[in-house]
């Protein structure tokens, strides 16, 4: 591979008790982050960031879903996202680059047998910041159960001239969900609109 990977790190959380209540069942969340050299560092305003995605989305993809699916088997995923964060020296755009693109979503996305769109987060960030990771669930956009957050840090990344790319899955929702789905809020306010005609 030619895609600049330095490393890349593996965060397992499980959530056992949740509310001072224990969870039905725990909820394992497993978010893979690569941290990579920006192709774009040191370039200036690069117009055309197209070469770049092309030859380096897919394969950056590829290699970060089968360590998820290591650690998550595809049957057992629920929701899923992606993030990315740009060291100081890059673009928030370096950083949606390698993300916002089919070339990366699409091998993730079919892996684990979503339809959704991949919830997303992209920024800049220092060093050792806390970054989120929002996830949804892959195939139910009104399911709200499903609307998570990782959180995870990696204290020497991102570099001022490199991206942290990251994709992370739920093999549940969150561990006492008790509000309605979309669908029910639009039911309800639809009967109560017939009820003041």
């Amino acid at each position: 591979m030619t895609i600049g990977i330095r490393k890349i790190c593996t965060f397992l959380e499980e959530t056992l008790v949740e509310g001072g209540k224990t969870a039905p069942r725990p909820v394992n969340i497993v978010v893979v982050a690569a941290l990579i050299q920006n192709p774009w560092a040191g370039r200036g305003f690069v117009e055309n960031l197209r070469p770049e995605i092309i030859r380096i989305a897919g394969d950056l993809s590829h290699e970060m879903t089968s360590r998820l699916l290591r650690q998550m088997p595809a049957e057992k995923v629920e929701a899923c996202g992606k993030a990315a964060a740009v060291g100081i020296n890059g673009e928030i755009e370096h950083a949606s680059a390698m993300i916002h693109t089919l070339r990366f979503g699409n091998p993730f996305r079919e892996a684990i047998g979503g339809t959704n769109y991949l919830e997303f987060a992209n920024t800049r960030n220092a060093p050792g910041a806390l970054l989120s990771l929002p996830m949804m669930h892959k195939s139910e956009t009104g399911k709200r159960s499903h609307f998570l957050t990782a959180n995870f840090q990696i204290a020497d990344a991102p570099g001022p001239d490199e991206i942290i790319v990251a994709i992370g899955a739920s093999d549940s929702g969150r561990a006492h969900a008790r509000i309605a789905d979309r669908f029910q809020d639009i039911a309800e306010m639809e009967a109560e609109k017939s009820e003041q005609v």
